[in-house]
């Protein structure tokens, strides 16, 4: 039986995936796994028990990854879980800004107990006038799941889309529409944008990518849309860029201090994944990541250690190896268990961590200690 502890309120449907080897706790000291959305775990201590965390969403920056690597511990999360909830809002979004509707419904409901209320909206309605979005362009930065379904759905209204990933992937390509522009810079894209869209994940590498160098070569009166992360903008640029008519709106669903309140600025209270088919969606995912990783060893949409998968034990003891610095895991995991007759062995690396997955039908009965090594777990038929 394994204990998975629920750090907020997981949803009901994802957590029926689980089997009757799995009981749901409060205890993260007794727990296996963990199901987490958003509440930070960077100060929080792991036991040794813990084999896994997986985020009912997409974001991880509330999960201490190296940290959880140096462990042992699997970080999973959930792409694509919650991206058409994430693509309505953003297509909704686009929407509010070209025809000025929260500007518009603020303004009406300042007409309440007005006599004659119908005359004094046909009076002051020109005030709001707004444009559509069919045959506007609008650039999607970050091809990901989100950022494939925002831009085909665009297509779908009628708008030119341009997209820019320097890390556009293959399964990304296969589902986006072929008529999608595609440019290798940013700095080609921007220019020709009315509509602008942010789809990056959150890192080191990405924060505060737009600064006032990218801001300036926007065409005047563009619309920012972001969706991804508050720390992607530098707001100070951004702000000087509305101050001087580079950005016309900015959209965003985090509200900060330095934006809130703004003129132009429409803030959402971090709706994205706020859906009941999202947190779903999600919670599902996570489960069954959990699952496979704890009874079968496998690792699949993990952000800390490489996608490595034998399939499902089927009476054969497993063998996972975790490794820092080591290269060639496969090779360094068929070494140590050289006496045991290997069915098969798949592994990885992803930056430091490595993964090895064996497969024997022989019983383990020792393993070697390899400086390279953080964990070895062994996952035997009867524990299943």
């Amino acid at each position: 039986m394994y204990n998975i502890a629920t750090l907020n309120k997981i949803s009901p449907v994802g957590l029926s995936h689980l089997s009757d080897k799995y009981t749901v706790c409060d205890d993260v000291s007794s727990a296996s796994g963990i199901l987490v959305r958003s509440q930070d775990m960077h100060e929080m201590e792991f036991s040794k028990n813990l084999l896994a965390i997986a985020r009912a969403g997409a974001g991880v920056n509330n999960i201490p990854l190296d940290r959880c690597a140096e462990e042992g511990i699997v970080v999973f999360n959930a792409p694509g879980a919650n991206a058409n909830a994430v693509k309505e809002l953003i297509i909704a979004s686009m929407l509010l800004a070209a025809r000025n509707i929260p500007e518009g419904l603020a303004w009406a409901k300042t007409l309440e107990g007005t006599e004659n209320v119908a005359k004094a909206v046909e009076k002051g309605k020109g005030q709001f006038a707004g444009s559509e979005i069919k045959g506007k362009t609008l650039g999607v930065i970050g091809l990901g799941a989100i950022g494939v379904m925002v831009a085909n759905a665009a297509v779908d209204l009628g708008m030119k889309v341009i997209g820019y990933d320097p890390f556009f992937s293959i399964k990304s390509a296969h589902g986006l529409y072929s008529c999608v522009d595609f440019m290798p810079d940013i700095k080609n894209v921007l220019p020709l944008c009315d509509y602008i869209t942010i789809h990056v994940p959150a890192m080191d590498s990405t924060k505060g990518m737009f600064t006032e160098e990218l801001f300036y070569l926007m065409k005047d009166g563009a619309v920012l849309l972001n969706f991804s992360r508050d720390t992607l903008v530098i707001e100070a640029d951004l702000l000087a860029a509305m101050e001087n008519g580079k950005v016309g709106k900015y959209v965003t669903d985090f509200a900060t201090d330095g934006t809130f309140g703004k003129d132009g600025v429409i803030v959402l209270p971090h709706l994205g994944a706020s859906t009941a088919e999202a947190e779903d969606n999600c919670a599902t995912m996570a489960v069954e990541e959990i699952m496979d990783y704890v009874e079968n060893g496998n690792i699949t949409n993990s952000v800390n250690f490489p996608a490595v998968t034998l399939g499902p034990v089927r009476g054969d003891n497993r063998i996972a190896i975790m490794t820092k610095g080591e290269p060639n895991p496969v090779k360094l995991a068929t070494a140590m268990f050289a006496d045991l007759n290997i069915k098969a062995v798949i592994g990885g690396v992803r930056g430091e961590y490595g993964y090895a997955l064996l497969s024997t039908d022989d019983t383990v009965t020792s393993v070697p200690k390899v400086d390279e090594v953080i964990k070895v777990r062994v996952i035997q038929p009867d524990e299943q």
